[in-house]
């Protein structure tokens, strides 16, 4: 057998990495007498085996990636023989994972993230689908959904170990390769089934491939979550009450009136979907309207049963709906709905999920309620006619409802008799029912480590507004915020028409919706700030996220671009959802341009196009934004697509100009607030004479010249003028003058 010896290099592309894959010269693959995606024999300090593809580099050089290398136990620059491999199909592969890998993916996952890889015993194997070279008939995106689902956004990051395969050697994983964890499931296997020996009543339970099974009650009572202490119904349900009471509603006419239903033509039965921003109270309103019609609840939580073997997951359903309708009234809760019964990819399990609750409202006196965050994520069929045809919405708190909730949180805790809710409600913009239950804990520990040796220690309003440094709301939780500093507007140095834009584009519609409305307005739904680099459009978005008080969501231009096929959009989707759920909010766009460029010139395979597309969407579609205000920062304006920037979208134009003399000396004065200057330093000179520096360039300059100083002697108490001229000789102005007169004329024209 042909075999050659090449120097290891580690791969530069991003595509190989960790699929299995290792790049040869085609010379090479003609001397071993292979075609591409043929197996290939790896040794090094150990044997390994992958598919071997054709590459531009010298012939001399086989391409790895870190895996690869790893299993053949050499690092860049050593020798690696290269020959033919001999791959088997695999009969079976076992593997071994980290405890959340194998707690959560069923083998059946595990095996459609392997298709088409050459594994070895001993190797590590990531879960990243080989997609270079995809088997006919794999739906990759479908795979990589179930993977993100079932571990979150870490599952790129997993490896598995290969145990065990049968035959030995290097095998080829197929869509018949039996694949089990070690010690632990493997693919084909049913449930472990319980025959009834003693005329025991059994229960249906539906499995993953559609069959039913018998099992004994006691089993079933075996599968089901363990018995919890339900929390005590809430009778303050504020900002709540209209949803409770329609529910309420809804659960007297499906429990009490059945017969009415059914004269009146319409079914006797009841499945309720209730969305709502995470947090906001969805479970204890369903839990408090039950309490309040005499029925009792069993709750299911679906992120749970989505992260279980399919057979199990079904069974704990049934057994979930068997103890519902073993006593009436009754309502399964069943919460996080599109964990289980995602929209897109949806798992096989669904179809069984969807036939078990089927078949569950069908009993009498039994309600169905569902809850999620995200209703544009949950499988279009569960809103049939036979299942959840009905819907609510809870709304997020508004200042008032903030208040109140306050109030109600608040009542049985000793606190001083000046404390302001509506300060703290006006503090907390975003924030839902169990955010400002993690506030009050907040200030709790703040109030108890402050009088932990008093007697009757109060909370006092300073607790609960320092509370607000370390809790943040849930809908801002995954979310790059800007960090204002308890900086505003009112510090910002000259910039007064600029400023005046930003008030009125963006704090007069949160502050005052009364005015707009009441002269038949719709308030501008975002504006652009455009102007040289370093001239602080960042700066007055902090000042401005600072005087407003706003939950602020910034986005960096690039971050949303993604090389998969709808994920850019959906990201796009997201951050508009997350700002809704965050108002009153502002959505930082920063460098705009690299987000939204002209459609059409573009070649990325139409990427940069489909998320301008939902941008606009966003921006100006059939949804109206409210509380939502967005806010576009660049220094390439001509780059952004017109659309973008007609009336309804980016409709305000402001030109952030560089500084003069008199705005350098503020900003010189504030950046060196905190350095001693010595007595020949002239500020108000040395800004005259910073023609060309920016507002970040003069920053700069102070910190160099405090470095100078330092360089002479490290015990130096001030800057002088001389550490100021030799710093400038370091600091050079950034501003173009070419750039500078093209957004001039940019900001005239428009």
């Amino acid at each position: 057998m042909p075999q050659i010896t090449l120097t290891a290099r580690l791969t530069p592309s991003a595509l190989d990495t960790r699929r299995g894959v290792v790049r040869l010269h085609p010379e090479v693959l003609d001397a071993l007498g292979l075609e591409q995606w043929d197996g290939v024999r790896l040794t090094g300090a150990r044997a390994s085996a992958a598919l071997a593809a054709a590459a531009d580099g010298p012939p001399g050089v086989v391409l790895l990636d870190d895996l690869t290398m790893s299993n053949i136990g050499v690092t860049e620059g050593a020798e690696v023989v290269v020959a033919p491999a001999d791959v088997a199909p695999a009969r079976s592969v076992t593997v071994a994972g980290s405890r959340l890998a194998s707690t959560s993916l069923a083998p059946e996952t595990v095996r459609q993230a392997l298709i088409g890889k050459i594994l070895t015993v001993g190797d590590a194997v990531s879960l990243l689908p080989q997609d270079l070279a995809p088997p006919p008939g794999s739906d990759l995106s479908a795979v990589r959904g179930k993977l993100s689902r079932a571990i979150g956004t870490t599952w790129t990051n997993e490896l598995l170990t290969v145990t065990a395969s049968d035959p030995p050697g290097a095998v080829a994983v197929h869509p018949s390769t039996v694949v089990g964890w070690r010690d632990g499931a493997r693919t084909g296997e049913a449930a472990v089934v319980a025959q009834p020996a003693d005329g025991s009543a059994t229960t249906l339970v539906a499995t993953s491939a559609a069959s039913t099974t018998a099992v004994t009650t006691d089993a079933v009572a075996a599968l089901a979550e363990p018995e919890v202490e339900p929390p005590p119904p809430v009778t303050d349900l504020v900002g709540a009450r209209e949803v409770a009471d329609r529910l309420a509603e809804w659960f007297e006419l499906a429990f009490r009136r059945p017969e009415l239903l059914t004269r009146l033509g319409a079914a006797a039965q009841l499945g309720a979907l209730l969305t709502g921003p995470e947090g906001v109270g969805k479970s204890t309103v369903v839990r408090s309207v039950a309490a309040a019609a005499g029925a009792s609840v069993v709750e299911l939580a679906a992120p749970t049963l989505a992260a279980l073997e399919p057979n199990t997951a079904a069974a704990r359903l049934t057994a979930a709906v068997a103890r519902a309708g073993a006593g009436t009234p009754s309502v399964l809760l069943l919460n996080d709905l599109d964990a289980l019964l995602p929209a897109s990819s949806p798992p096989p399990v669904a179809t069984v999920v969807l036939d078990t609750l089927r078949a569950a409202i069908r009993i009498p006196k039994l309600a169905i309620v569902a809850t999620t965050a995200h209703p544009e994520a949950v499988d279009p069929r569960v809103r049939g006619v036979d299942l959840l045809d009905r819907s609510l919405s809870l709304p997020l708190p508004d200042a008032t409802t903030r208040t109140e909730l306050l109030r109600v949180l608040l009542r049985d805790v000793p606190i001083e008799s000046n404390v302001d809710f509506g300060e703290v409600a006006e503090r907390t913009p975003g924030f839902v029912a169990a955010d400002l239950v993690a506030l009050r804990r907040e200030a709790a520990v703040r109030a108890a480590l402050r009088d932990k040796d008093a007697e009757s220690p109060t909370v006092t309003s300073a607790d609960l507004l320092g509370a607000l440094e370390s809790v943040r709301p849930t809908s801002m939780s995954t979310s790059d915020t800007l960090q204002t500093g308890g900086l505003t507007l009112d510090g910002v140095g000259d910039m007064v028409e600029v400023k005046q834009a930003l008030t009125e584009a963006v704090l007069w519609p949160l502050r005052y919706p009364d005015s707009f409305a009441r002269l038949g307005v719709a308030p501008p739904r975002g504006m652009l700030l455009f102007g040289p680099p370093g001239c602080g459009k960042t700066f007055l978005v902090r000042a401005l996220a600072g005087t407003g008080k706003l939950n602020v969501l910034s986005v960096k231009g690039a971050e949303l671009m993604d090389k998969w096929v709808g994920e850019s959009e959906r990201a796009v989707r997201e951050l508009f959802r997350r700002a809704a759920e965050a108002a009153p909010a502002l959505v930082f766009l920063d460098e705009v341009d690299a987000l939204a460029p002209r459609r059409g010139q573009s070649s990325d395979s139409g990427v940069a196009d489909r998320v301008v597309a939902a941008l606009l969407t966003e921006l100006d579609g059939v949804e109206p934004m409210r509380d939502v205000v967005v806010l576009g920062a660049t220094n390439r304006p001509e780059l952004i697509d017109p659309a973008l920037l007609r009336p309804g979208r980016l409709e305000r134009l402001v030109y952030v100009p560089p500084p003069d003399a008199e705005a350098r000396a503020e900003i010189l004065r504030a950046v060196a607030r905190n350095t001693p200057l010595a007595q020949d330093v002239e500020i108000p000179a040395l800004a005259a004479d910073l023609d060309g520096y920016s507002a970040a360039d003069c920053a700069a300059l102070i910190r160099e010249a405090a470095l100078t100083a330092m360089r002479e002697s490290l015990e130096a108490t001030e800057v002088t003028a001389a550490h100021l001229a030799t710093a400038r000789g370091a600091v050079r102005p950034s501003l173009d003058p070419d750039q500078l007169a093209s957004l001039e004329s940019y900001a005239q024209s428009r």
